[in-house]
C-alpha cells in the first residue's frame, strides 16, 4: 500500500487512541477493583495492577510515570469533575467552584472507595505530595485568579488578602466535609449553601462606595 492509500492520508481516524483510551480505562478500573477489594495503598504495586487489568508493566509505564501519578488520576476519575465557571462573575464563579466542593464531600461520604483512598494518602507523603500537586494546586490557582479578577473588576476590595480571602470561602465547605463528618451538605437544606456561604462573605469585603458629598 502506498503513503498516499494509508488510513491517514485518506482521513480515516488512527486506531492507537481509542485503544490508549481503552487501556487507561481498564487500569484505572483495575486500581478501583484491588482497593474495593481492601488491598492497602502501600500493598499495591505495578505488577499486580498490571495484572488484576490485563496489561503489562511497560504499557502502565508508558502513561503514568509510577504509582504516585496512577493514583493521583483513580482519585480524579473517582471524584465530580471540576466546574465550569460561568464567568459572568466573581460570585458566580466562587459559587460554582465551592458547589463542587461540597459535591466532593457528598461523593467522600458516600464512596467507601474515595474514603478509604483519601484516609491512605495522607498516610503516604509522595503520593499526598503528587495529589497537591496535580490537584489541589492548579484548583487553588484557579480560585485565586478569580478573586484577583474581582478585584480588578471592582467585585472585591483591592485591599484584601486575595489569598486569605480564599481561605476563608473555602474553609467553611472543608470544615463541614472533613471535621464535622455528621453536617449537613446533601439534603434539601443544604441547597444554596455555597450561594450562602459566598455571599456572606462577600457582604464585607465588597467595595464601599464613598458617601456622596
Amino acid at each position: 500500500m502506498s503513503l498516499a492509500d494509508s488510513p491517514a492520508a485518506a482521513g480515516v481516524p488512527a486506531r492507537g487512541r481509542p485503544r490508549s483510551e481503552a487501556v487507561e480505562r481498564a487500569v484505572i478500573e483495575g486500581v478501583m477493583k484491588l482497593l474495593e477489594d481492601g488491598v492497602p495503598l502501600a500493598e499495591l504495586s505495578i505488577e499486580r495492577i498490571a495484572r488484576t487489568a490485563g496489561v503489562g508493566k511497560a504499557t502502565i509505564y508508558r502513561r503514568w510515570s509510577g504509582k504516585e501519578e496512577l493514583f493521583v488520576e483513580v482519585v480524579r476519575a473517582a471524584e465530580p469533575p471540576d466546574p465550569e465557571l460561568p464567568g459572568t462573575s466573581m460570585r458566580d464563579d466562587l459559587v460554582a467552584m465551592l458547589e463542587q466542593l461540597r459535591q466532593r464531600g457528598v461523593m467522600s461520604r458516600s464512596s467507601v472507595l474515595l474514603h478509604n483512598v483519601f484516609a491512605q494518602m495522607k498516610s503516604s507523603p509522595k503520593v499526598w505530595a503528587a495529589y497537591h500537586a496535580s490537584v489541589v494546586g492548579p484548583r487553588r490557582r484557579i480560585q485565586i485568579e478569580v478573586l484577583r479578577r474581582g478585584q480588578e473588576n471592582g467585585e472585591l476590595r483591592a485591599d484584601v488578602d486575595v489569598e486569605l480571602v480564599n481561605d476563608l470561602i473555602v474553609g467553611p465547605m472543608l470544615l463541614r466535609s472533613v471535621m464535622r463528618p455528621h453536617a449537613d451538605l446533601e439534603s434539601d437544606l443544604s441547597e444554596g449553601l455555597s450561594e450562602r456561604i459566598v455571599d456572606t462573605l462577600l457582604e464585607g469585603l465588597r467595595p464601599v462606595s464613598s458617601p456622596s458629598a
